[in-house]
């Protein structure tokens, strides 16, 4: 006869082989979203990304992926990825190639500033007045405007910037607005946000770009040598601080940013700073010149969040860093998902918003959640 305590301690070992095996089982399945389609565990990038090999099991329609690539082959995209949960869904040409970002720039100049207004070495608080920024023919008035004002495009400062592309035909006369006031999207303010964050940190832009972001990221084609300062110092005495990144570079910013800074458990921007600049501080309404409105965004800290009727469905709660000629880097948090677009070599190739918006509609079409594989 077998011991009693021999059985038992038998019949303890085959539960507990069991319960690992449904365990591992269990593992093994997706997740299911709110609409009883598979979703994935989010997972990081490590020197390469991880592939979707079967769109279904993410929840996402291969026949409508072939349509966006249709699509996608009649612009002038150079580089695209599509990031679900962490994982390459989509990617379409060379993601390798390093090219100036334009104003998605500013976006990131944004996550920059998180840890240093946390740590309290940047004060968004301070007027320029108080840090000693002056500019050619700055009046005192002006120099009452904030950080915050120049990170929020509400400096009310209509000065000349050093380059062109905002919309500084449209502005109000010098002095007509009281800082904090009005929003109008405008390069000086942009440029001289760039030399607050030099001002209060002591550190140059482009170095804490690399220690701050392009390293603990593990970004593939960054290179601190590409990027300098441009711009007619005549014009204005600060400069525009461009920036040269990969596509795939792009797509690991732009999955910090759906994470809120967190990136394989490591904070590297405060969660709290990451929700802030991508919340609405000028809500579509207010937006300016008047024109903008028709649009489908109001404006955060230098990035652009959908306002109004479209922010809904897979663009609730969605944000974009937008760039001149078709630099791009999106996030879809209610699809968990993040696109990187780029277009190298402007102004000969040219993907302006509305056709990327196609981009982008087409991949919130091929999203089928439980109705993967249905016929």
């Amino acid at each position: 006869m077998v011991p009693l305590s021999s059985a038992l301690g038998r019949t303890r070992l085959l539960l507990k082989a069991l319960c690992l095996v449904l365990l591992a089982l269990t593992l093994s399945l997706p997740a299911t979203g709110q609409d009883g389609g598979p979703t994935l565990k989010p997972a990081f990038p490590s020197d390469s990304w991880e592939r979707i090999a079967i769109p279904e099991k993410a929840g996402y329609s291969n026949a409508k992926l072939e349509d966006l690539l249709s699509y996608v082959k009649g612009l002038e995209t150079t580089g695209l990825m599509v990031v679900v949960s962490g994982r390459v869904l989509f990617e379409y040409g060379d993601v390798e190639q390093i090219s100036y970002l334009a104003s998605v720039r500013k976006s990131i100049l944004a996550m920059l500033y998180g840890n240093y207004v946390q740590e309290g070495t940047i004060r968004l608080d301070k007027t320029l007045a108080e840090l000693g920024m002056s500019d050619h023919g700055l009046t005192p008035e002006e120099q009452q405007a904030t950080v915050e004002h120049l990170i929020s495009a509400r400096s009310g400062i209509y000065h000349p910037a050093s380059n062109p592309g905002d919309n500084s035909a449209d502005a109000p006369a010098r002095g007509s607005q009281k800082s904090g006031a009005y929003f109008l999207y405008n390069n000086w303010d942009f440029n001289a946000a760039g030399g607050a964050f030099e001002k209060q940190t002591g550190r140059n832009l482009y170095d804490a770009l690399q220690t701050d972001l392009a390293q603990p990221l593990g970004m593939r084609d960054f290179h601190r040598s590409r990027h300098r300062k441009t711009g007619d110092l005549r014009r204005s005495r600060y400069p525009a601080y461009h920036m040269h990144l990969s596509t795939r570079d792009m797509a690991r910013v732009g999955y910090l940013m759906l994470r809120q800074g967190n990136w394989s458990g490591r904070q590297l921007i405060p969660r709290q700073w990451a929700r802030k600049i991508v919340s609405l501080i000028t809500p579509l309404k207010k937006m300016n010149p008047e024109s903008v409105r028709k649009g489908n965004f109001g404006y955060g800290y230098m990035w652009w969040v959908w306002d109004g009727p479209q922010a809904k469905g897979a663009f609730q709660g969605a944000y974009s860093a937008r760039g001149a000629y078709g630099q791009y880097i999106t996030v879809l948090p209610a699809l968990d998902l993040v696109v990187a677009h780029k277009t190298a070599v402007p102004p000969r190739r040219f993907v302006a918003w509305d056709a990327y918006q196609g981009i982008l509609d087409r991949i919130a079409a091929a999203h089928c959640g439980s109705q993967c594989g249905a016929d």
